[in-house]
């Protein structure tokens, strides 16, 4: 079982190894250039957090920070959120992102109000999509050259969830502390 909580300042070591060490394919997000920048951002979340905008979690498995996950807010369209995750390659496949995404979900719908959720990723990420359809997001289309990173434009699929959607509108089951 899966942890998230709110990242604290000794975690930047962890999340810069864990972004380092492993070159992600197709993760369209920068890459800290140091501990120090990645404690800064860290930071930074405070006030993201507390604008309501951004909520940004550290994913702790067995005692160990092993990545991170967010609930971006839509500024014009507060009402819809898009989900975002990274996790250590050393623990890929083991149905954690999809936890995970529970526990945003939870979070999302029924801490936030949140009436959409959107998951987007690079259409070569099979590990993300496998991970939007196992929990019930649908595909709604590509978004074409939608994400400039690394001086080039990149295409970017959309999957969506509706609160809705949501057979049972109790609790997710979702563990947040």
């Amino acid at each position: 079982m899966i942890e998230l909580r709110y990242p604290e300042i000794e975690d930047a070591e962890a999340f810069y190894n864990i972004l380092k060490e492993f070159d992600f394919p197709y993760y369209h997000a920068a890459i800290p250039a140091s501990v120090k920048a990645e404690q800064e951002w860290i930071e930074r979340r405070k006030s993201k957090r507390d604008s309501g905008l951004e909520f940004n979690y550290a994913i702790v498995y067995e005692g160990k920070v092993i990545g991170g996950c967010e609930i971006r807010i839509n500024k014009e369209y507060p009402h819809i959120a898009e989900l975002g995750y990274f996790i250590d390659i050393l623990f890929w496949n083991k149905g954690i992102a999809s936890q995970c995404v529970k526990s945003l979900e939870e979070i999302a719908f029924n801490q936030l109000g949140i009436k959409r959720i959107e998951i987007r990723m690079d259409p070569r990420n099979a590990g993300s999509e496998k991970v939007a359809v196992k929990n019930g997001y649908k595909k709604e289309g590509l978004l074409r050259k939608v994400v400039f990173f690394d001086n080039e434009y990149h295409d970017n699929l959309l999957y969506g969830k509706m609160y809705d959607d949501i057979d049972n509108k109790q609790s997710q089951k979702g563990k947040l502390n």
